[in-house]
């Protein structure tokens, strides 16, 4: 499938990259069908995009790496209708804000993104009754430091 993005141009799509919101992308209630594109290989980061809006797009990150104690109990009924069991669980991701300072890039881990890798199932569910915020530091210590040889 070809789409037309803002941020990338034209972009080839495979199935495996699709997912849908049954009930939209809260906030955007016309918006069901997105592309989940990774940053990099390896990378904690991901693009959404949107496959019918060329100027939607969304970072968002796997929070485990940012977060390692982040939980939560998964509705049954949000469960259900996504799909998931013990053999299947989600996959996680949270969308990132990002400041005009890279190190005040912060994570809303109030509101999980939940995608079923078998099917492409996706929710966002608010938690309720959370200790999590819309806005956690990603790096609350300062960016991590430089590797590479570019700079050596």
């Amino acid at each position: 499938m070809r789409i037309k993005s803002t941020r990338f141009g034209e972009l080839d799509i495979t199935e495996s990259q699709l997912i849908k919101f049954p009930h939209a992308l809260p906030g955007f209630p016309e918006e069901k069908e997105f592309a989940l594109l990774p940053y990099q290989p390896d990378s904690p980061f991901f693009f959404l995009q949107s496959l019918n809006e060329p100027d939607l797009a969304f970072v968002i990150a796997q929070p485990f790496g940012f977060f390692p104690d982040y939980s939560f109990a998964l509705d049954d009924t949000v469960a259900a209708e996504l799909g998931l069991s013990d053999d299947n669980k989600p996959k996680i991701f949270n969308i990132i804000r990002i400041p005009e300072k890279a190190e005040e890039m912060t994570a809303n881990l109030l509101a999980p993104i939940l995608v079923n890798s078998h099917t492409g199932k996706t929710i966002q569910i608010v938690l309720e009754k959370s200790r999590y915020t819309v806005r956690h530091l990603l790096f609350p210590q300062g960016l991590p430091a430089q590797t590479g040889k570019g700079g050596e």
